[in-house]
């Protein structure tokens, strides 16, 4: 199975106060209900992920980017540890987004950031209190979940929201 993933982006809500380039690995085989990117289920979508490639991403965005995130890839373990490896060895920060429960330490041990839980719709995302899925730095432990819940300007500009709490 080759290791593939679509075009890979800028994001900045995935990992609080980082930059991060996102490649969507494709192959999943969680299958969330409700999912918004089925298109990752196939395994042959998108365009291998070899290292080569990688490194050419890593040093087009070098000095914009301050973290790599993978939605996925855990199921091809070998392949991406070759990249955390690769991202790390560039100072970058890591992050895998899963929709497992746990993972696996051989993994773990190259991230700095790791979100776990499959997508329910009746739970909501990162953003709600409800949620079952955590976001974690795995360097410190600390469930860092409050980070991206939303807060609320009311009339009298004072903030207001659900569970928000100062780092």
């Amino acid at each position: 199975m080759k290791f593939n993933c679509i075009s890979p982006s800028i994001v900045f809500q995935e990992v609080p106060d980082e930059i991060s380039l996102c490649f969507s690995i494709t192959g999943c085989k969680v299958g969330c209900k409700g999912c918004h990117s089925t298109e990752l289920w196939q395994a042959s979508y998108g365009i291998p992920l070899t290292n080569t490639n990688f490194i050419k991403w890593l040093k087009k965005y070098k000095n914009l980017i301050s973290c790599v995130v993978f939605f996925g890839g855990e199921w091809q373990e070998k392949e991406l540890i070759e990249k955390l490896i690769i991202a790390k060895k560039q100072g970058l920060k890591t992050c895998l987004y899963s929709g497992q429960k746990h993972i696996n330490l051989n993994i773990s041990q190259h991230l700095n950031f790791l979100k776990t839980g499959v997508w329910r719709a009746e739970l909501g995302g990162l953003e709600s209190p409800m949620t079952n899925q955590t976001f974690r730095n795995i360097t410190t432990g600390e469930k860092l979940n409050h980070l991206f819940v939303k807060t609320h300007i009311n009339e009298n500009n004072s903030s207001q929201g659900i569970n928000n709490v100062a780092a």
